[in-house]
């Protein structure tokens, strides 16, 4: 395919074909090695992950599996694991002294930049005055209002300290509202680790190939369904055979942990219809989406509004936060208004709500969400029109500032699409993008994100070092 059609199909989801045919895989590995091995040495500083692998092994003895969230330990990629000693802006730098172009972003918050200037100065003003009061203080009010106002579907919202928690929350309020015990999740989406959601939940459960979560009981999980993402029949199938029975249907509006999959055109709005037909709630977990591919998030963006949000990441600016919050008659059901209990030692800490503040004024900027939509569609239509170039079978897409590439021909409207990915390939080309001073997500299975810190020069310079390792894997 040529570079042109490459670009074209990059919002649709349709594959990037090789434009020649590769080379037998052994003679692959084999150059890639030799050429790894070189690029190794090129610069003025070799590449080397020394200290990394220091830390990283004495961290091994004193965490599970040397992490405190299971994707950073490399699995699905292999090599050694990256730590890290500072960010700014769109760069990172590890203990090696090595800098890269981050297209992670902390897995989502820092959407206006790492460590930016005018946050971090109303930070340390706020931490004059204490970190966590275990009471109210009116900066929740702030963030409050400034949520309500962006998200359609918000009219109250309960501050948490995470996205898994903001879930948990939103589960046990849908129940609790409808009287009834029953969800429907997709396979794929990813909701945070509480028992409920653990049943073909994608993201890190794929990445390390476990199908669910031992200690999960089986009562946990006996009221959880499961469907196709983007099938709206199977739903409509799923809400016939349990008609009267679904509390709520909880989704990713655009699946960000099984790499970036959108809805198909009509999918939103179909469950739209069927939830309320049957007196079931419809539920967005936008703690990837929320104020990312819109101000209002992905339910301004599709014009579909849910009855319950969550959201996290973007809200706290880099700091732990999640919320949950949906219409008032629903919301009045949270103690102490009502009888669904929840609570939080660190919810609403003066910290989160300050970073979260000024994160969303720098978003209410004009032309905010036009430049990520610009760096972001430049940066996937280039490695895909390299990946073509190069002769490899590649797809991928972006709203605004999330974005996936994945290494199969396309294409991936579901998780089953996206596990028949090349996740040895991904490996490869994420090793080789590590040697060229660019981070992206170590897993085939997470979205990435740009931010407005990086710069056309970034993108322009990522592009051209993915094109380098495309040749040479």
């Amino acid at each position: 395919m040529a570079g042109a059609a490459a670009a074209a199909a990059v919002a649709s989801g349709i594959s990037a074909r090789p434009a020649a045919p590769r080379a037998p895989s052994s003679t692959r590995r084999a150059r890639s090695v030799v050429r790894a091995a070189v690029s190794l040495e090129r610069g003025e500083k070799a590449y080397t992950v020394q200290k990394s692998e220091e830390i990283f092994n004495a961290a091994k003895e004193l965490m599970p599996g040397g992490v405190n969230s299971p994707v950073r330990a490399f699995k699905s990629v292999g090599g050694q694991p990256i730590i890290f000693d500072s960010v700014k802006g769109s760069r990172m730098w590890d203990v090696d002294g090595n800098e890269y172009i981050d297209y992670v972003g902390s897995w989502g918050p820092a959407i206006i930049g790492h460590a930016d200037d005018k946050v971090n100065a109303a930070l340390t003003e706020t931490l004059k005055k204490g970190t966590s009061f275990g009471a109210p203080c009116v900066l929740e009010n702030t963030l409050a209002e400034m949520v309500i106002s962006a998200v359609p579907s918000i009219e109250m919202v309960r501050f948490v300290n995470s996205g898994t928690e903001a879930c948990m929350g939103a589960l046990r309020l849908v129940r609790a509202f409808t009287g009834r015990e029953k969800i429907l999740k997709f396979e794929g989406c990813y909701h945070g680790h509480a028992d409920s959601f653990l049943v073909k939940a994608g993201s890190g459960v794929a990445t390390l190939g476990l199908p669910d979560s031992p200690g999960v009981p089986k009562g946990a999980t006996s009221e959880t369904l499961t469907a196709p993402y983007n099938d709206a029949e199977a739903v409509k199938k799923l809400f016939e055979e349990n008609k009267g029975e679904i509390a709520a249907v909880f989704l990713e509006p655009v699946v960000g942990n099984a790499g970036f999959i959108p809805p198909q055109p009509g999918f939103l709005n179909a469950l739209r219809e069927v939830t309320k037909q049957d007196g079931a709630l419809l539920v967005f977990d936008e703690v990837m989406t929320g104020f990312r591919l819109a101000y209002g998030g992905a339910q301004e963006y599709f014009g579909i509004t849910p009855d319950v949000t969550t959201l996290g990441k973007i809200i706290g600016g880099g700091l732990p936060v999640g919320a949950y919050g949906g219409r008032r008659d629903i919301m009045e059901m949270v103690a102490p208004a009502g009888p669904m209990y929840q609570a939080g030692t660190l919810s609403g800490n003066p910290l989160a709500m300050t970073a979260g503040i000024h994160t969303l004024k720098r978003l209410t900027e004009p032309g905010t969400y036009e430049y990520l939509e610009k760096i972001t569609g430049d940066l996937v239509r280039g490695i895909l029109d390299a990946g073509a170039k190069a002769g490899h079978e590649m797809c991928g897409g972006h709203i605004s500032g999330m974005f996936g590439i994945f290494f199969t021909g396309g294409p991936v409207h579901n998780f089953a699409d996206a596990k028949k990915s090349d996740t040895e390939k991904f490996g490869r080309f994420y090793r080789g993008l590590l040697e060229e001073g660019v981070y992206l997500a170590p897993s085939q299975f997470e979205a990435g994100f740009t931010s407005l810190a990086h710069t056309p020069q970034d993108i322009e310079k990522t592009v051209e070092a993915a094109a380098k390792v495309l040749k040479r894997i």
